[in-house]
């Protein structure tokens, strides 16, 4: 290239500058700013092009790109191909051929060393479609015999390195409002759009202003919505059927255009200066160490890079440039499905502009017979008879003469209309809306013809593009309210592509992955399918299909929620189903199962270490750890790691200084225990202690939790229900239960319910009696200004069926004298609080006070009305005695009345009003006397026997 090739075009700039300055007062400094940067425009792209290196400017996943990608390979063919991505992830490029794209190259860091504490999980992902010219490289270089392909970006490590420390969050789209199927069709595309979960992005080639100002402008005058159409529109149509130096100035023209007109605050210009030095200085280190010719090797980069101004950039820089070193974070690296929709999401792109690329890269193959590279063995691409030989290498080129200034001075040239294509989408478009509910006809498909045709006029464009075609389609078919699962424009972009959605191969997952689907292979179900599938496993019959059932359950608790789905059969402690029923949506989760192999061997390790960091978290909970204990059991079969996890949950109980989870830990101890009582021939000694250090525990917190105003009634209920409950036991392994009754004897509360709640602990306690505590609360009732709260009261004797349930009559008879002899001032406002309390706070305790109820009152209607309650029949003073019903002499009722003192504590405990009757010698034997009269036979027997 000779000095003055862009000289005229230079003139012409500066001339422009001049013209179009205003003629203010500040002219000579603007038309001096103009002059700058039109300028400076043209010394990048005269600098790109005279490097020795040859320099590719791509644009990311540009059909145009590829295009130019796939002929300049086929007449330069390089040697060495330097690619613009992270160079830790060469090793993955060779797996590309096991899957179907896109698909997305991922590298992940758990266990952090160097970086800031919180800042992990680190996740990193690099998508690859067919419609790019990073895939045409890289198919090229791995299938040529003799090329080498080298990546040249800076690793994943320095990518987290170099971020900002507060990153911005790339935006999601979120399901709009609207009814079932269309949120149900906004969710679906959503979960599809989050393929990529929360990683960072590698952008290949970014090219998009990062001046909003210039953005806003070129949409408006290009009359296009967004930057994808607008980029379709005046850079990717125009450059598909363009030579290749052409394509290479202009592309280099459009980087330095938006990296020049950048705004001076952009946080980014910072990082990417040091890529473009990375890059530079890999690629020369690189050259130095094989030796290999300049002439020989390609560099692939965005344009944005392509047009450099750092002081490292080309091969006769000698500007020093130091790599930091690398932190001692372990990463993993693996490979991900992908699809259109997530790369749209992750990198800010238009809904559909990607699959409209993936249409257009085909329909451009096609028109212009060029063949594409693809990797052999490729899933998903068209089997080829024989692979295309590569033409012998062209000669040297010619200077490379200026074809910006014919290519900006003069209108591109446009294609007519293919009345047969637009045709096709219009008769299509309308088949498919028939099929999704809209009352479309042959009218709508001649409708959106002609507001095709009409728009594209309206845009200056000689044929409608596919966005020209979503339009019509929108303004003659959608009306006000859609209805089906999707929208017209959802439609057209089924139409024209589709979200095309990934896979990666058996070959190409981790070990994890693989082990998971060798293991499930006796299901009979093909798991790489994204459609849900039915599985039905018979454990009685196929006993050889439990260990597919307890790696389901393992995949239920790691999974999200709707990958493995059980429909019929549970896993509870002690209990097995016999027969199962799932619903599997593996194919459709792929990428969940890979990021499990990050962490493990084995499913079964996995969990394992997530129960052991979650029970070792600084805020783990005694909770938590019998969950986790629960776990173990259920999924890893108890044994040793369930003692650890157990003894883990008897150090956080003692340490734990608050009693918020006492209800959690009640119903989960309580099932552990029963399980290891029904399973085990003794209870191991995490259990023990765990009981022994509970009640001294609980003992010691009962009192302040009784007057604290956080704590609330149902974790009171909870503590009183384990002391209680577990005193049997814990008095057996040695515990003294005059600590309890201090405890009890020590709690003043003012609240009306935990009030109420320390009257049933004690009376459960032995302090006080039935008789008293029925006392109270009638005194509570017969006095006018504690009614008011006597509902709080109420409440608070309904938890203490936690503890005692014993207590369920005398709950029965107060509610029942509560709905009697509470004005309706009182009662009509309470009864919702009461319904809601019981939902949320005693769902459990409801049965025990229907049962009760059903036990108290009469079945059937007619015996209401002569029914008498119970509490209300009971005569005062001593007991009527029933006529014959005397207690006849014998050894038993010698026995009581010697030791008269024994009853009369039990009566006063169980509020047994009454005295002694007199023991009779005779008297009538009654009618067990006279059946054992009539049959001594079976009396002389039982005595026989007795006598042996």
């Amino acid at each position: 290239m000779t000095p003055d090739t862009f000289d005229a075009l230079r003139g012409q700039l500066l001339d422009a500058a001049r013209a179009f300055a205003p003629t203010t007062g500040t002219a000579t400094d603007a038309s001096d700013a103009l002059a700058g940067i039109l300028s400076g425009i043209v010394d990048d792209v005269d600098r790109a092009l005279t490097e020795e290196l040859e320099i590719f400017p791509v644009c990311h996943h540009s059909p145009g790109s590829a295009l130019a990608m796939v002929r300049r390979l086929r007449e330069k063919q390089p040697k060495v191909v330097y690619l613009e991505l992270c160079e830790d992830l060469r090793p993955l490029l060779d797996e590309l051929r096991n899957c179907r794209l896109p698909v997305a190259l991922q590298a992940f860091a758990s266990d952090l060393d160097g970086f800031p504490p919180g800042a992990g999980p680190l996740s990193v992902v690099a998508p690859i479609t067919e419609a790019s010219a990073e895939y045409q490289a890289i198919a090229y270089a791995l299938d040529t015999p003799g090329v080498e392909l080298v990546l040249v970006d800076r690793s994943t490590d320095h990518v987290f390195q170099w971020l900002p420390d507060e990153p911005a969050e790339s935006a999601r789209p979120a399901p709009s409002d609207g009814d079932t199927d269309a949120n149900a069709d906004a969710a679906e595309r959503a979960e599809e759009a989050a393929l990529h979960g929360d990683a960072v992005g590698i952008e290949i080639g970014d090219l998009r202003p990062r001046f909003a100002e210039l953005e806003a402008h070129l949409l408006h005058h290009g009359k296009v919505r967004h930057w994808s159409e607008w980029w379709d529109q005046y850079v990717e149509q125009p450059l598909t059927g363009a030579d290749y130096d052409t394509y290479r100035q202009v592309m280099v023209l459009i980087g330095s255009l938006f990296r020049r007109l950048r705004p001076s605050e952009d946080e980014r210009v910072s990082c990417d200066e040091e890529r473009e030095r990375y890059m530079w200085t890999r690629m020369r280190e690189h050259l130095a160490a094989s030796g290999a010719d300049p002439a020989d090797c390609l560099y692939v980069c965005g344009a944005y890079h392509a047009a450099s101004r750092v002081e490292q950039f080309g091969l006769a820089s000698d500007a020093p440039y130091e790599i930091s070193p690398r932190t001692g974070t372990r990463w993993l690296y693996g490979l991900i499905p992908s699809s259109h929709s997530a790369i749209e999401a992750q990198f800010g792109l238009a809904s559909g502009s990607v699959s409209i690329a993936a249409a257009t890269w085909s329909k451009a193959v096609t028109r212009f017979r060029d063949t594409p590279f693809r990797l052999d063995g490729q899933k998903g691409a068209a089997k080829r008879a024989k692979r295309a030989a590569l033409p012998p290498p062209s000669t040297p080129a010619a200077p490379v003469a200026d074809r910006l200034s014919g290519f900006l001075s003069s209108p591109p040239a446009l294609d007519g209309l293919d009345e047969a294509e637009l045709l096709g989408w219009c008769v299509d478009i309308v088949r498919l809306a028939r099929r999704n509910g809209y009352l479309a006809s042959t009218a709508d498909a001649i409708a959106v013809f002609e507001t095709s045709v009409l728009l594209a006029g309206m845009r200056n464009r000689a044929r409608p593009t596919p966005y020209d075609f979503q339009d019509a389609a929108v303004t003659c078919i959608e009306k006000d309210v859609v209805p089906g699962r999707r929208d017209v424009r959802h439609l057209c972009e089924i139409l024209l592509g589709g979200d095309r959605i990934g896979q990666v191969g058996y070959e190409a997952l981790p070990p994890l992955a693989r082990d998971v689907y060798d293991r499930l292979e006796p299901l009979g179900v093909d798991l790489e399918k994204r459609t849900i599938q039915r599985a039905l496993l018979d454990l009685t019959a196929n006993p050889e299909l439990t260990g597919c059932s307890d790696l389901l359950w393992i995949l239920r608790r790691l999974l999200p929620e709707d990958a493995v789905r059980p429909i019929m059969g549970e896993r509870r402690l002690g209990e097995r189903s016999i027969q199962e029923s799932w619903d599997l949506a593996i194919g459709r989760h792929q990428r969940s199962i890979i990021e499990l192999g990050y962490e493990a061997i084995t499913v079964e390790q996995v969990l394992e270490q997530r129960l052991r960091r979650a029970v070792w978290d600084p805020k783990a909970t005694a909770a938590v750890a019998l969950g986790a204990v629960e776990d173990a059991v259920l999924y890893l079969g108890g044994g040793r790691f369930a003692d650890e996890l157990g003894a883990r949950a008897v150090e956080l109980l003692s340490a734990e200084r608050t009693v918020d989870d006492a209800p959690e830990v009640l119903r989960r101890i309580r099932r552990l225990l029963a399980y290891y009582r029904a399973t085990e021939p003794a209870l191991p000694e995490w259990c023990e202690a765990f009981v022994t250090v509970g009640y001294a525990h609980y003992c010691t917190l009962l009192p302040t939790a009784f007057v604290d105003e956080e704590t609330g009634v149902r974790q009171v209920a909870a503590m009183l229900g384990f002391l209680f409950s577990m005193e049997s036991l814990a008095l057996s392994l040695g515990c003294d239960r005059a600590q309890l009754e201090l405890a009890v004897m020590q709690s003043h509360p003012e609240a009306p319910a935990k009030v109420a709640l320390l009257w049933a602990a004690r009376n459960q306690v032995g302090l006080l009696p039935t008789t008293e505590l029925r006392e109270r609360c009638d005194g509570l009732l017969a006095n006018p200004l504690v009614v008011p709260s006597f509902p709080l009261y109420l409440s608070g004797f309904v938890q203490a069926l936690e503890p005692a349930p014993a207590l369920a009559p005398f709950v029965v008879e107060l509610l029942s004298k509560a709905f009697a002899r509470l004005p309706d001032a009182v009662l009509l406002p309470w009864l919702p609080k009461l319904i809601t309390t019981l939902r949320e706070q005693a769902g459990e305790l409801v049965p025990v006070l229907v049962r009760e109820a059903g036990r108290t009152f009469p079945a059937a209607l007619p015996s209401l009305d002569a029914f008498v309650p119970p509490w209300l029949g009971r005569p005062s003073g001593a007991a009527k005695a029933r006529p014959g019903t005397a207690p006849v002499g014998g050894p038993v009722a010698e026995l009581l009345a010697g030791h008269r003192a024994a009853c009369d504590a039990v009566a006063a405990l169980l509020g047994c009003d009454g005295g002694w009757q007199e023991i009779t010698d005779g008297g009538d034997p009654g009618e067990a006397g006279a059946l054992l009269a009539r049959h001594p036979e079976t009396a002389t027997a039982v005595a026989a026997l007795l006598d042996r």
